[in-house]
């Protein structure tokens, strides 16, 4: 018989519990701890102490209290003194940031990303980006760990891109790369919509909803999937390419190399074509679509109608397969959402089965592109929030 955990694994769970609160919803009270942990009030304290002597959150009186009596202590993470670094890998653009215990960012960077830019290019202005970021750290801060979010079917075990074909990356070793260039064994590559969802789910628009699909669009199209509160990412992490999945046998070519994907008929490149626009390309262009569809111009009308039924088409479908309470349209996908709203819904009423579709939310991000930069950190602070207490 397997003898049950000890009061030192006990005591370094509830440290991570603790932690972990406070890093989602930010300052909270001794006396709410204690009711949302279901913990005793001294147990609370002699938590809070150790976390705070730790260098992990900091204590104070409430700012503002209305109540009689001794007020109880506000717990707040130590944002500014506890940090990862995020970097995000587009299609059009790179960017870093440095980000705070608690989700809160402090420092950011961004550039361009010229289409067909490789690897070892993409990950030297990453790099330069996070030296800037360093001569602005306060002195005795504590580094965490990098993150890294690639739009492309990312392998967890070590950052490997198996594929990334709107970026144009085939078995690319990018978590090697990012190591080899910041001398780093701290960092944790990850899917850009699974990264997104995480967050969306935890302190976003999904916050409260156990079961979330998050799709991102641009050129492509891919999921973050949260099933029963846990990330869906399959075996190897290659989980969540909505995007590819065959909608239309007589389609248009993927650059997958297969033939009517679901993102040749929502991507970019869809839209833009169904506008006349078929020469320009990112975000930018995909924009002026959806202005000049709320002005009235009746051929982006039309591509918006175009891409908002086959919207509705997959959503219809991935509703009858995972059952979800919300669906978030990040990326140029929010855009397009904005002023498709109405026929996406009815398209998938018409598809999703009854009991499946009742309840559905349709969302819009609210992190908006920030999701992937507070995502990636997340990867970075995960093993802080396991053990607190592990160095």
């Amino acid at each position: 018989m397997r003898a049950g955990p000890s009061q030192e694994e006990v005591r370094r769970h509830n440290l991570g519990t603790l932690l972990r609160y406070v890093h989602v919803h930010g300052a909270t009270s001794r006396a709410e701890l204690t009711s949302r942990l279901g913990l005793n009030r001294s147990t609370i304290g002699a938590l809070t102490a150790e976390l705070t002597t730790a260098g992990l959150v900091s204590e104070a009186a409430p700012r503002e209290t209305g109540r009689a009596g001794r007020p109880s202590l506000v717990v707040r993470p130590e944002s500014s003194m506890v940090y990862a670094y995020a970097l995000s890998i587009e299609v059009d653009r790179l960017r870093a940031a440095r980000v705070g215990l608690g989700g809160r960012i402090l420092d950011r960077r961004e550039t361009e990303r010229p289409r067909g830019m490789q690897v070892l290019d993409a990950v030297q202005p990453l790099t330069e980006f996070i030296h800037e970021m360093r001569r602005e750290v306060p002195a005795g801060a504590r580094y965490i760990g990098t993150g890294a979010a690639v739009a492309g079917m990312v392998r967890r075990d070590d950052g490997m891109v198996r594929l990334a074909p709107t970026i144009g990356w085939v078995e690319e070793p990018v978590g090697a790369a990012l190591r080899a260039e910041l001398g780093d064994g701290l960092l944790t590559v990850g899917n850009h919509a699974d990264v997104s969802a995480l967050v969306e789910h935890s302190r976003g628009a999904a916050a409260g909803c156990d079961n979330v699909i998050y799709l991102f669009g641009d050129v492509g199209v891919g999921a973050g999937i949260i099933a029963d509160g846990r990330r869906v990412s399959g075996h190897g992490g290659y989980g969540g390419e909505v995007g590819h999945m065959v909608v239309n046998p007589y389609g248009r070519e993927c650059s997958c190399g297969s033939r009517g994907c679901w993102e040749t008929e929502i991507g970019e490149y869809a839209l833009l074509k169904h506008a006349g626009r078929g020469d320009d390309t990112g975000r930018e262009a995909v924009l002026g679509v959806v202005d000049a569809a709320m002005r009235g111009d009746s051929q982006a009308q039309f591509a918006v109608r175009q891409v908002g039924e086959w919207i509705g088409f997959g959503v219809g479908n991935l509703v009858n397969i995972f059952n979800p309470e919300a669906v978030i349209f990040g990326g140029t996908l929010r855009d397009v959402y904005l002023v498709a709203a109405a026929q996406i819904r009815s398209r998938l009423n018409a598809i999703a089965l009854p009991a499946c579709r009742e309840h559905i939310r349709l969302r819009t991000p609210e992190l908006g592109y920030d999701a992937a930069l507070i995502g990636a950190a997340e990867l970075a602070f995960e093993h802080l929030l396991e053990d607190p207490l592990l160095t």
